[in-house]
């Protein structure tokens, strides 16, 4: 882990807004770690009130009332009897006693979060945790019948009772709500076909062979069993942590949807079969651009709607994300911190949001090729759209205006949009890799947190989870089952798709910390001989890019060989090196100190001068670095600290040549510590940069990539 600014002051801040932030709590709790409380329990709650003798039930029924009576941080979204009643009835029951053990493990499950959550928690599109069945909860703020704001838990009328919510107990917080929550048991497939209002997309997916496609990829591997892997145990920085292997092995997606009715209105495709040819045509105008080289192949036609070059097939592939954002649309950009206090307030993990909206890349099915996901908060970049809104490749800067596609958060109410293996929202235009989107809205700096590069994350809800607003105890790691903060993770070989290691090694995800000198919180590290491979996202267009790695360097990191394809590149990367030290720039007066607010003060005066700012850039890329991003920081307080000023921070050049966007292209890390280096030859990857020439190359003093 990176040191911090003023450790006693951020203990301190800690313990005051501990109690106020959620803290991480998935599993039920061990024997062991049962207290006993003169209080009353969540399982207290649901005996004593005869208003909720249904649910308690199926709770005892399920034998999980021993757990709320146990200690834990849990959610229990409690249904009345009048929505039982209403359950039975829909299901063709006359009493509880016809629901069986599993059924009822079921809807307890359904119904029960390992985290505390309040109404006022309850601000974004899901609960940050999924329940215990590891589904998502979706929430929506809206009003009941008599005019009161409440929280809606889905799109089909469920919501916490007004007069009822919050009500705390030792171990829980109890929200009575008027129905009784169900997931769809279907696959994302399934889920599809069941709306009629999009029946010109599942005519397509059907056509194309997309459905047959997706339908034969398992959604889970049952072949993995976490319970087989031992805990890791491990040292960074002066932490010594431990990290579990991921509970579950999942496969999803993410689907973006054009509704019938837009594909009608605006480009008069009619609904279902019938416009399917017309779907076609419009597919061949986005795509034919992109692949000329195909329009004249067989499988370019119409009646071959199956094959790999078909504009049509290559529609479609390109509305699924290789992975399942859970519930909401949350989870598609970067964690919004909440409740931190004073300046923090609303902002995004580790950016400045007057300056960057956030951003997330991700793979989509169809090969070599990612959607950008902006959430729009920078009003300078906003345009003819809606801020607070998640766009579809996006770009509004100086340079281009494209509005992108806005992504609908919900549906209609009659239907479901999760499902086993898939979440899908509307959008409200066609969504293409065109030539536009290749060569204008993507032809940028992408920045990705190596959370969002590996699909496990997402799709397995292992990303950004946890209280970062607590730290763990240096010296005696919180070891039980459901640690108070959250849990980092380690992963098996062959856990992660595109990536190989071998050798006395591991692979470790730290989770999110406010304080860390980490982009969007978090950090993986390798530890051991470790030789590492993993496919680098797909760049849009051919060409020269430079391939860059963001970091922290820390005296107890170690040294790697780095390899591109195979080939090495230069020299071994010692993560042990300050921008500062005499083997890099020294004391200058481009990083005068080891005190950040000295060189910012430094910097903002080279920021105002064009070509002092491209000197300063050539100075740090001959030793092929680039200095930290003005528009990302870390915390001191309740401060930002940019990392423009940090002499740890700073991002190194892998790679700078040749990239074809046809071919996979592959980065290899392979140790070159002696010995056992540091805290074992710790190597850390933070943040992967894919940046085109036309955006890095420096020709003059108007001609400077911004140092966002």
């Amino acid at each position: 882990m990176k040191a911090f600014n003023n450790i006693a002051m951020l203990l301190a801040l800690s313990a005051t807004v501990c109690t106020a932030m959620l803290t991480s709590c998935s599993d039920e709790p061990d024997q062991e770690n049962f207290y006993t409380f003169t209080g009353e329990m969540a399982s207290d709650y649901l005996k004593s009130r005869s208003n909720f003798s249904s649910f308690a039930a199926v709770v005892e029924k399920a034998s999980l009332m021993d757990l709320l009576a146990s200690y834990g941080h849990y959610t229990c979204l409690v249904p009345d009897n009048a929505a039982f009643d209403a359950y039975l009835k829909q299901h063709g029951k006359s009493s509880l006693d016809e629901l069986t053990v599993s059924e009822c493990d079921t809807i307890a499950r359904t119904h029960l979060v390992g985290n505390m959550y309040s109404t006022m928690d309850m601000n974004g599109t899901q609960l940050h945790d999924a329940n215990m069945l590891h589904r998502p909860v979706q929430t929506i703020q809206g009003a009941d019948d008599d005019g009161n704001p409440v929280i809606f838990l889905n799109t089909r009328g469920c919501h916490i009772y007004y007069d009822l919510k919050d009500d705390s107990v030792e171990n829980a917080i109890m929200q009575p709500i008027n129905q009784v929550l169900e997931s769809s048991s279907g696959t994302i497939i399934e889920v599809l076909e069941s709306n009629p209002n999009i029946s010109t997309f599942c005519a397509a997916l059907e056509a194309t062979g997309v459905k047959d496609y997706v339908s034969n990829i398992p959604a889970e591997d049952t072949d993995y069993d976490y319970l087989t892997y031992d805990k890791y145990y491990y040292t960074s920085d002066f932490w010594k942590e431990v990290a579990w292997a991921p509970e579950t092995k999942k496969t999803g997606f993410t689907i973006f949807v054009e509704k019938d009715s837009l594909l009608k209105a605006k480009y008069g495709i009619e609904p279902g079969q019938a416009g399917l040819r017309a779907l076609y045509d419009l597919a061949c105008t986005l795509y034919d651009p992109v692949f000329p080289g195909d329009v004249s192949a067989e499988g370019h036609k119409y009646e071959n709607l199956r094959d790999s070059v078909n504009p049509l097939r290559r529609y479609m592939l390109y509305h699924f994300l290789n992975r399942q954002v859970q519930g909401g649309s949350d989870k598609l950009t970067p964690l919004i911190m909440q409740n931190t206090g004073k300046k923090l307030d609303g902002t995004t993990l580790g950016y400045d949001q007057n300056l960057l909206n956030p951003v997330d890349w991700h793979e989509t099915l169809l090969p070599n090729t990612m959607a950008k996901v902006e959430y729009l908060t920078v009003p300078s970049q906003i345009g003819p759209s809606d801020s607070l809104q998640r766009y579809i490749n996006r770009r509004y800067d100086d340079k281009w205006q494209f509005v992108g596609q806005k992504i609908i958060e919900n549906v209609e109410s009659e239907y479901v949009q999760d499902a086993v293996n898939g979440h899908y929202f509307y959008i409200d235009d066609v969504m293409a890799f065109s030539k536009d989107v290749q060569e204008k809205v993507q032809s940028m700096r992408i920045r990705m947190d190596f959370a969002s590069i590996f699909p496990e994350m997402i799709t397995n809800d292992l990303r950004q989870k946890g209280n970062y607003m607590t730290d763990d105890d240096s010296g005696t790691p919180d070891e039980q089952d459901t640690p108070t903060n959250g849990k980092n993770y380690y992963f098996p070989k062959g856990y992660l798709k595109d990536v190989t290691f071998t050798g006395n090694c591991a692979f470790v995800y730290r989770r999110p910390h406010w304080n860390f000198w980490s982009f969007e919180g978090d950090e993986f590290n390798i530890f051991g001989d470790y030789d590492f491979t993993f496919k680098i996202p797909p760049v849009p267009h051919s060409g020269e890019w430079q391939v860059r790695l963001g970091f922290c360097a820390l005296r107890t990191r170690g040294v790697a060989q780095i390899y591109f394809d195979g080939t090495p590149q230069g020299i071994p990367m010692d993560m042990t090196l300050f921008i500062t030290d005499n083997e890099m720039l020294g004391l200058t007066d481009l990083m005068p100190s080891e005190n950040e607010t000295t060189n910012m003060t430094a910097y903002e005066k080279i920021r105002q001068d064009p070509e002092q700012l491209a000197e300063s850039m050539k100075a740090f890329r001959n030793l092929g670095i680039v200095r930290g991003p003005y528009g990302t920081y870390h915390t001191a307080g309740d401060e930002m600290t940019r990392w423009a000023g940090n002499w740890r921070t700073y991002r190194r050049i892998l790679y700078q040549g040749q990239i074809d966007r046809d071919k996979e292209h592959y980065v290899r890390i392979r140790v070159a510590s002696d010995g056992k280096q540091g805290n074992n030859n710790e190597f850390m990857l933070d943040y992967l940069e894919l940046v085109p020439k036309s955006v890095y190359e420096i020709g003059g003093s108007d001609q400077t990539e911004d140092d966002l």
